[in-house]
């Protein structure tokens, strides 16, 4: 996998598209604007998919599952076996949060081992186990090669690759890993180059105030020991990154490359996404957010790649679990483009709108 290659073949919007999406928007049997986010979500799949009218019926959704050196640093509260026995929860169908909505939304649901503890054997996930035992404690070492890290972004991108040949409408990215708010934490400090743990490190799975001081000692030091180069997607993954958002990172570089939206989910999400923005400032065009996290590294990241989550539901759980909500908006979105009558076909002029009244 060539890095250099695949950005210089990344193009941004269609902006005749959009545009052409943009006019009926306008024509539509409404005051403009007044569908908000709708329209801003058509206009830019308009110019994404290069139609002004698409669907996205066929839905898919990623999780990558991998295990963090950096717990044993006490930077989380839940067990690590909880990396393992969740994965293990998503492929036997046992109504995780992630495979609720995901049925309920009618999105598929693909499970990538990444390197989780404890081998998983089940038809139902990917075995792509690049460290069997996760990755390196970084607050003692980094946390994986560069050679690994590229690897794992590559394993996101044929994914992102297989979803395309397979004909899927949208992708979403999810993750769980003991651990990874972390990992997500340090990633975005070290990309935007803060050094301020109080900005940018949140609690997590519910840290006592101790364990919390602790966690953002550990990434601070981190940080100062590995100095990651911002300017450098793969070494900031290899000192201080994980599998999960490594994947995911290659996951929104591949969307970007094969047109495909894609959803992002929380701060693990999120972190890989500036990591994918900072590969190739394009990635951003086809990345739709679903809800703020909050974890305050999601909102610095965000504003640093000017998106807007359109959900605030205070959700907290990772798997994606937002991104099949936001699916199901984004085809919402897809339904007002598609099927509402313009005034023409009403038969009404839309001079109203520029404060001349109806004319019927």
């Amino acid at each position: 996998m060539i890095l250099k290659e695949i950005s210089e073949k990344i193009t941004g919007l269609n902006t005749e598209a959009a545009e052409r999406a943009r006019n009926l928007q306008d024509s539509l049997v409404k005051p403009a604007g007044s569908l908000g986010v709708l329209e801003s979500i058509s206009i830019q799949m308009a110019g994404i998919t290069g139609k002004v009218k698409s669907s996205v019926e066929k839905k898919v959704h990623f999780v990558f599952g991998a295990d963090n050196g950096i717990y044993a640093e006490g930077v989380t509260a839940a067990p690590q076996y909880f990396t393992n026995f969740l994965m293990r929860g998503y492929a036997s169908g046992k109504k995780c949060g992630i495979n609720v909505l995901c049925e309920y939304n009618h999105v598929d649901l693909r499970l990538v081992d990444m390197g989780i503890i404890g081998e998983i054997e089940d038809p139902h996930i990917y075995n792509r186990r690049l460290m069997p035992d996760g990755t390196n404690d970084f607050y003692k070492e980094r946390a994986m090669s560069r050679e690994i890290a590229l690897k794992a972004v590559e394993v996101g991108f044929e994914f992102a690759k297989a979803a395309s040949s397979e004909g899927y409408d949208i992708i979403g990215a999810g993750e769980v890993g003991m651990g990874n708010t972390s990992t997500a934490a340090a990633c975005i400090m070290a990309a935007l180059g803060i050094n301020n743990a109080e900005k940018a490190v949140g609690r997590g799975g519910g840290l006592s105030d101790e364990a919390f001081e602790n966690k953002k000692r550990v990434i601070t030091a981190a940080l100062v020991m590995h100095k990651p180069d911002a300017d450098d997607v793969v070494d900031i993954l290899s000192k201080v990154g994980g599998l999960d958002i490594a994947a995911m990172t290659g996951l929104y570089i591949g969307a970007a490359y094969y047109r495909k939206p894609v959803i992002i989910d929380g701060v693990i999400s999120i972190a890989a996404a500036l990591l994918a923005y900072k590969f190739n400032p394009l990635t951003k065009e086809f990345m739709i957010p679903s809800h703020i996290s909050e974890e305050p590294a999601y909102s610095l990241a965000a504003e640093a790649m000017g998106l807007k989550p359109m959900l605030n539901l205070g959700m907290r759980l990772g798997e994606g679990t937002g991104c099949p909500i936001a699916m199901g908006i984004v085809g919402n979105a897809m339904a007002v483009i598609n099927n509402m009558s313009t005034f023409e076909e009403v038969n009404m002029d839309n001079e109203y709108r520029k404060g001349k009244g109806i004319k019927a």
